[in-house]
């Protein structure tokens, strides 16, 4: 069963269905573990972005918390300029090797200032790259732990830790073993998510106040009744004598 839920944007009604939210958050999310696939793994993860993006902003809807897509977003962001970092990095390095060799493999190797200023900036644009990325993976665990409380699901909280101790080991490969382990994680997440439950109605929280203590009145009321008809009758029964 698929449920809606109606939020207004920009005096528009729209509704947001958990079905196509996270099926798109888990078809992103599958893509991104496909990324490790040789030569096609690139594009493959650059839709798995898109896609795992599109989802969490159908999910911030549904859930209606902005926080959802805006710590994924900026987690993407930081990702990015942790790709730019390492590449680089990496660059330098290279041109500094083959500074170092006068741009020949074939040469003995001779430390250049090329070699010097492209080792530093290797090691520079490797240190901004591992900041970055451990803000990202910041992040996305913000994300999965909103998700994991507001869905229920545990797995998105396995999802974020191993993300973080991925993120902060990632520098030997046990660090890449567990970033791959939870993409799986997040992506059981995904899937499982279930739709939650409407508020039940209560009828108390509607209920009238109750009314002023009338039977006390009711009885004060009876009493004096009575003593009135015990008064007559004690009146007639004077008379009576007399």
């Amino acid at each position: 069963m698929t449920q809606y839920v109606s939020k207004k944007d920009g005096g528009k009604k729209m509704n947001v269905s958990l079905e196509y939210s996270k099926t798109l958050a888990g078809e992103g999310a599958i893509l991104l573990l496909l990324s490790l696939v040789p030569y096609a793994g690139w594009i493959l993860g650059i839709i798995g972005v898109i896609l795992m993006l599109r989802g969490m902003k159908e999910l911030s809807n549904y859930y209606q918390d902005e926080e959802i897509y805006k710590n994924s977003l900026t987690g993407v962001k930081f990702y990015i300029i942790a790709l730019v970092a390492a590449g680089v990095a990496i660059a330098a390095i290279t041109v500094g090797v083959w500074s170092a060799t006068g741009f020949t493999f074939t040469s003995g190797f001779v430390p250049t200032v090329g070699f010097g200023v492209g080792l530093l900036a290797f090691f520079a644009g490797l240190i901004i790259a591992f900041i970055f990325y451990v803000l990202a993976t910041m992040h996305l665990r913000r994300t999965f732990n909103t998700l994991a409380k507001k869905s229920g699901e545990a797995s998105f909280t396995t999802a974020g830790n191993l993300l973080w101790w991925g993120a902060i080991l990632s520098i030997i490969l046990v660090g890449l073993v567990l970033i791959f382990v939870a993409w799986i994680f997040a992506t059981i997440g995904f899937f499982a998510m279930k739709p939650k439950l409407l508020q039940q109605y209560n009828p108390s929280q509607y209920a009238s106040p109750s009314p002023p203590a009338q039977p006390e009145q009711g009885k004060a009321i009876d009493s004096n009744g009575m003593n009135n008809v015990k008064w007559a009758q004690s009146e007639t029964q004077g008379r009576r004598r007399i």
